[in-house]
């Protein structure tokens, strides 16, 4: 994000693209609504009637999978009515004329039948965007999970520049992350291309730095990107991924194609899963390491807009069970490389002392209540709530470069035998994979298996389905049983799944088909089918039957591995050494 999220209530107008925040980010939404409390004008470009539409100036349900279409199109709007700002495109942007050249082709009118939306609205949203004083766009997963997800940023953030608003306070770009420290992950360096502070693994300099940090020659230090995980079960069957170390994450509820990618993962010579609760991929594991929990252990969260928090443990560990930073080091040690820690104070201060900047977010400045919000160069430095200020970027010239893209449809459309458009969604009463909220039993009594499955009524009536019925969804890649629930406030032709569960697992429905850079699979668009269900009693039976018979094995899986909770096997320890 190059805005704060405090800095949102500021803001004169904020647009929503793809990004339903009273779901995702419950906090996030009370700013919006504290914003439109202060006057704000409030625009939300969404295929589903989501609770911020509700509140909004313009609500623009735009069709599924038309992302680059319409935001072109948007863009078009702008130039055409001489909403741009020249001066700041002349001053702090470079490609304006070729961008032109792309966008020019895309009116509102001539793109209609792929949005959705009514020209004159897109006009309109166009002038209240443009000539508020300041103006925040933020986008979500209906944005990031799609095959376009790259170039709809870059067109996102070109729509930004072209008006100027962005590089002032509460103006700018707000893009969400879908998980928890998800920025955290980023920051730290766990993308296949970065080291932690985003600093390239294909620099020099910074592969020198880091090797001088480290001890180790500089050879032993990768000078090339890496693997994204979408791609860890396809190299894995093609044979060039052996090992994988699963730390904090259950690919087989989160990743599309789940049944294929269960397949691909079986032929690893060794798979590692370091986690706090026992789930699907965990039960694959030939070795797992249990961790610690988030109130077991202290460290350091980055929010969504780059703020550092620090958090410190609630209960102490149970059994043997030790810290995740604890058995990194123990098993680094152990294959050859020492390492030692005291404490997560040290390896955050070597963080900062090779993050220049993070080296200013001192656990001092975080202690309490207090935070620190990147970049933070210095000790003394306030950090940055907005950033880019003055239009001074991040490139070698510190001008912009505007981007524009064709549309392309999505990977599979609906047909006669899958007619249906599926897009996976997230709920409030569960978290993620629902590894942990899953095993919350409060929540299970506020909502349980198998999740919903959100059609048109009109759909729903041409295949015999009533409300709050069990049904079958299919698609060429599986099957799911979910609880239908007809919801007018979406499209006709298509139907919403949330991914959290486990019985009526959406995944094992989506397509993996990824953007060509991110590699971030297409999740909110694939064809598939939904079936009533005649013999609803037979079916709530089958429900409870499959439910019970997945926490079974999870149990006994745990039990076999000689795991009580909280305890981490030495035997365990050993076993993965062996391997490796």
């Amino acid at each position: 994000m190059s805005v704060s999220i405090p800095g949102m209530e500021q803001a004169e107008c904020i647009m929503l693209f793809g990004y339903n925040p009273s779901a995702s980010h419950p906090i996030v939404a009370r700013r919006i609504v504290k914003a439109k409390e202060k006057g704000a004008k409030i625009i939300v470009c969404d295929p589903r009637v989501i609770e911020t539409a509700r509140i909004a100036d313009i609500h623009m349900q735009i069709n599924n999978g038309c992302n680059v279409a319409f935001l072109n199109a948007f863009a078009n709007s702008i130039v055409s009515q001489g909403l741009h700002d020249q001066k700041f495109i002349e001053e702090h942007t470079n490609g304006f004329d070729e961008w032109w050249e792309t966008i020019k082709n895309y009116t509102p009118e001539s793109v209609q039948h792929i949005t959705g939306i009514e020209p004159e609205v897109v006009h309109e949203a166009a002038r209240m965007y443009a000539t508020a004083k300041t103006s925040i766009i933020g986008w979500g997963m209906g944005v990031a999970q799609q095959k376009q997800n790259v170039r709809t940023v870059h067109t996102i953030a070109a729509i930004a520049c072209i008006t100027g608003q962005i590089g002032k306070p509460n103006a700018g770009l707000a893009p969400v992350r879908g998980q928890n420290n998800v920025q955290g992950s980023c920051d730290m360096g766990m993308l296949p291309n970065l080291y932690p502070g985003y600093q390239k693994v294909t620099d020099p300099a910074a592969r020198e730095k880091f090797a001088k940090a480290w001890g180790v020659p500089l050879e032993r230090l990768s000078d090339h990107d890496g693997y994204k995980l979408t791609d860890v079960g396809h190299l894995a069957e093609e044979g060039k991924v052996h090992a994988f170390y699963n730390f904090g994450e259950d690919p087989l509820q989160t990743e599309p194609d789940a049944i294929d990618l269960a397949r691909q993962l079986g032929k690893l010579d060794l798979f590692i899963c370091q986690d706090i609760f026992m789930t699907q991929t965990t039960m694959l594991a030939d070795v797992i390491f249990p961790g610690t929990s988030w109130g077991e252990h202290d460290g350091v969260f980055s929010a969504s807009d780059r703020t550092f928090q620090r958090f410190t443990a609630a209960v102490p560990p149970k059994g043997e069970c030790k810290h995740d930073w604890q058995i990194f080091q123990e098993l680094s040690t152990r294959m050859g490389y020492p390492m030692h820690y005291d404490d997560t104070k040290q390896i955050w201060d070597e963080v900062r002392e090779l993050c220049p900047t993070f080296y200013g977010a001192t656990y001092e400045k975080m202690e309490g209540v207090g935070h620190a919000q990147w970049p933070i160069p210095t000790i003394e430095h306030p950090g940055t709530p907005d950033m880019f200020l003055g239009g001074k970027f991040t490139t070698p010239d510190n001008r912009a470069i505007l981007m524009s893209h064709d549309w392309e449809p999505p990977t599979e459309l609906p047909d006669e035998e899958y007619p249906l458009i599926l897009c996976t969604v997230r709920e409030v009463g569960h978290y993620s994979c629902r590894s942990m909220t899953g095993n919350c039993r409060a929540l299970s009594m506020l909502a349980e298996e198998p999740g919903e499955i959100h059609i048109h009524p009109d759909d729903a009536k041409a295949r015999g389905i009533g409300d709050g019925e069990l049904v079958r969804a299919y698609s060429r890649r599986g099957e799911a049983m979910s609880r239908a629930v007809l919801d007018e406030r979406i499209n006709k032709g298509t139907v919403y799944m949330t991914y959290q569960w486990w019985i009526g697992k959406c995944n094992n429905l989506t397509l993996h088909a990824v953007d060509d850079r991110s590699h971030t699979p297409e999740d909110k668009f694939s064809a598939c089918q939904v079936q009533a269900i005649e013999d609803q009693v037979w079916a709530e039976q089958r429900l409870e039957e499959m439910y019970n018979e997945l926490k079974t094995d999870l149990a006994s899986t745990a039990a076999a591995q000689d795991i009580e909770p909280g305890a981490v096997p030495a035997s365990q320890v050993k076993r993965a050494m062996s391997i490796v």
